[in-house]
């Protein structure tokens, strides 16, 4: 796995989703999410100019930063998973951001561990989708009325996990959604875009992308 090549591939498939729709690269976050990857992965990412990791499991998170301390200072690392409420203290610990704020419970529970300003977004099951975590699309206008209040925490945009689908198209609906709450609210960033999709959420508004597989490879299972 050319973990260097994969990297200028996606900054080259970046940059021209970016033209096609009038950005500039520079606006686009990428996160690279590490889960179930080695520590030496993200450190060959990082000595690729990677300086933003995401991890899905806060165990699994814990363990791989105490093996890379020297890279903490130059990192940021971004919760992208579903958290527990009793994962809720580690993380704060862990994480400068978490993406995947589920609930008005959680939100508070992190408001009360947070020690000083944590960055959060709120997630938001756009499609719908038993299975997913998050707000319905009805609910985030009171969330973020509710979160804002919160002192320890920043609301600094909203994030989804689009559905499977064998064509990126068909889940642009999905992205747009959520281009239109966030504008509707006056928020900043929209998490959206995995290595299946992230042209198209880029073309759709996306600032930060959250990609494994094309950096990284397929899982070990």
């Amino acid at each position: 796995m050319d973990i260097e090549a994969n990297i200028q591939e996606l900054q080259r498939r970046i940059t021209q989703a970016c033209e096609r729709s009038h950005r500039l690269p520079s606006d686009i976050t990428m996160v690279a999410v590490a889960k179930g990857f080695p520590a030496s992965a993200v450190k060959a990412a990082f000595d690729c100019g990677v300086r933003d990791f995401g991890e899905n499991r806060v165990q699994e998170a814990e363990r791989k930063i105490g093996q890379l301390p020297d890279l903490k200072a130059d990192v940021t690392w971004h919760m992208v998973g579903h958290l527990q409420s009793n994962k809720a203290k580690a993380a704060v610990e862990l994480f400068d951001i978490i993406h995947s704020v589920d609930s008005t419970r959680l939100a508070g529970i992190l408001n009360r561990r947070a020690q000083g300003t944590l960055p959060v977004l709120l997630e938001v099951n756009v499609s719908g989708e038993a299975t997913k975590s998050g707000f319905a699309v009805e609910e985030v206008v009171e969330a973020v009325e509710e979160v804002r209040r919160l002192p320890n925490l920043e609301l600094n945009g909203l994030m989804t996990i689009a559905p499977l689908a064998a064509n990126p198209e068909e889940v642009r609906p999905v992205f747009r959604k959520l281009r239109e709450l966030q504008y509707s609210l006056g928020l900043e960033h929209l998490s959206m875009g995995m290595t299946d999709d992230f042209e198209v959420a880029i073309e759709e508004g996306a600032t930060i992308l959250r990609i494994g597989r094309a950096i990284f490879g397929n899982r070990r299972r």
